[in-house]
């Protein structure tokens, strides 16, 4: 099956939207109980309370951050794999680059590009990374050499005219 072989892009873009939303939900959910936990007063009770209350006010809100991310990433990408006609993973770069950019479109343009520089290197390097653990990977399923495997590699051929053993 193809590395790049998903679903078309139109439910492509509400499928990565969700997923986004719920990896924010879920990670800010922990972060956030560990946050409240780490301010409330002391007793177990209270820190419990505190930090499911800061969970219930504030895992929405990231999930909701990273649902408008994933829309954004996922639109670009779509665009760019149609635009040039292929999918690779320039495409993710670029994406990367194009959403870090329209999510602090409301800052200017010295954050713009400073958000694009890091979103495209960021992507740049998730898909390097995901290149080198496929190339690692795949290289114990290459069929091998027979011209590399040595004629007699433990040594234990006999000559076929000579009777003697190996061991004496």
């Amino acid at each position: 099956m193809d590395e790049y072989a998903r679903e078309p892009c139109p439910w492509r873009i509400i499928d990565d939207c969700g997923g986004a939303f719920s990896m924010g939900l879920i990670g800010g959910s922990l972060f956030q109980m560990i946050s409240g936990a780490r301010n409330a007063p002391t007793g177990f009770q209270r820190r419990t309370l505190a930090g499911i209350a800061r969970v219930k006010e504030r895992a929405p809100i990231l999930g909701g951050q990273f649902a408008a991310w994933g829309i954004c990433f996922s639109s670009f990408d779509c665009t760019f794999a149609h635009i040039r006609g292929k999918e690779d993973p320039w495409n993710s770069i670029m994406s990367g680059a194009a959403a870090g950019a329209v999510m602090v479109a409301r800052h200017g343009p010295k954050q713009m590009l400073g958000s694009a520089v890091v979103g495209g290197v960021l992507l740049g390097l998730i898909e390097g990374l995901g290149i080198m653990m496929n190339h690692f990977g795949s290289t114990q399923f290459r069929p091998v050499d027979p011209r590399m495997i040595p004629e007699d590699p433990a040594g234990l051929e006999q000559d076929q005219g000579s009777s003697k053993s190996i061991y004496g």
